[in-house]
């Protein structure tokens, strides 16, 4: 994070003070920031909604109207495994706490990244052209007036799992996990708030998806920012990044464990995007995406890893996890 762009920092320092709306994206290594002051965003290049706060005007039909085909291809659980390995190896040395490890998985789908961000059911939802769409069901942080709030997300079940609430709720590695995110988070917050407090604790909420629906356990730290802040974003954010939920803990050795074990440019992956609409600043984390790659696409996914994790289970979490958010797509071919 050393090697941030200071002219988007005070980018966002100046709009924040200035009470000017943007729209901004930061990736997972803060080497590609951009902003956009809402008048120089064009909708032929960059489409954005977040939580309504958007600049799409097209309505889709709930039905789609025509058949697709979304067909993943999953790295081998023993690719998937020695990936794996290394990063248990790094937490059984108390190296770290805990480690999102993600993968790329290609996709095939006859939809188009554009379509994609139209159809999709999420709350936060960004497509670049030519590059890539998210959409995205993590706030990252929310400011309201003096108000701080952050909602990590950590722990996911297939709901048609019997009992599947239950199950995640009293998975003591679950809960391990949960908690060490929620003290990770709440230390980040301390950082830039003068009070800070855990709202909820490990609240459940459906994810849907064409295939099944998922559960995802969140929760909500608070605070107060202190009274001299003054839309200082970029500094705030940079105080706060990368986001904990989708790095670990401790962050600067787990983000080296990250960068060994996966190999590859999460790119925006990973990264925050958000919105000033000059009272109210709200952003997400940058998962559930899709990349373009020289005109093939891939779909980055991942999950928390402790030394108590499971290899097959954390296996199937990756793949669960590729998914288009349509609430109802009857002609869907897979």
């Amino acid at each position: 994070m050393k090697d941030i762009d200071h002219n988007f920092v005070k980018s966002l320092n100046d709009c924040g003070k200035r009470k000017i709306p943007f729209v901004f994206l930061i990736d997972f290594l803060a080497q590609k920031p951009v902003v956009w002051r809402l008048e120089e965003i064009n909708p032929m290049e960059v489409l954005y909604d977040f939580n309504g706060f958007t600049n799409s005007k097209k309505a889709i039909d709930p039905g789609y109207g025509e058949d697709f085909h979304f067909r993943k291809s999953p790295v081998s659980f023993e690719v998937y495994q020695q990936k794996f390995d290394h990063v248990v190896i790094n937490l059984r040395a108390g190296n770290s706490f805990l480690v999102n490890l993600s993968v790329p998985t290609p996709i095939e789908t006859s939809l188009s990244l554009k379509d994609i961000f139209h159809y999709s059911k999420a709350p936060y939802r960004f497509w670049l052209k030519d590059q890539f769409v998210c959409f995205s069901p993590e706030i990252f942080i929310k400011i309201h007036g003096k108000r701080i709030s952050s909602f990590p997300m950590k722990g996911t079940i297939d709901a048609s799992f019997p009992n599947a609430e239950n199950v995640i709720l009293s998975d003591p590695k679950e809960a391990a996990e949960h908690a060490t995110i929620v003290d990770l988070i709440r230390n980040d917050i301390s950082i830039i708030a003068e009070k800070v407090w855990v709202e909820r604790y490990r609240y459940i909420e459906p994810v849907h998806t064409y295939q099944k629906t998922l559960l995802q356990v969140s929760s909500e730290i608070a605070g107060i920012l202190p009274d001299n802040f003054d839309g200082e974003f970029g500094d705030l954010l940079m105080k706060l990044l990368p986001a904990g939920s989708i790095s670990g803990a401790p962050k600067p050795s787990t983000l080296q464990i990250i960068k060994d074990a996966e190999g590859y440019d999460r790119g925006y992956y990973t990264g925050v995007m958000g919105y000033f609409d000059g009272e109210n600043f709200e952003s997400a984390v940058m998962i559930r995406y899709i990349e373009n790659q020289n005109g093939k696409l891939v779909f980055k996914s991942g999950g928390g890893i402790t030394a108590k994790s499971d290899a097959r289970s954390e296996y199937q979490e990756i793949i669960d996890k590729v998914y288009l958010p349509f609430a109802h797509v009857p002609s869907a071919v897979l």
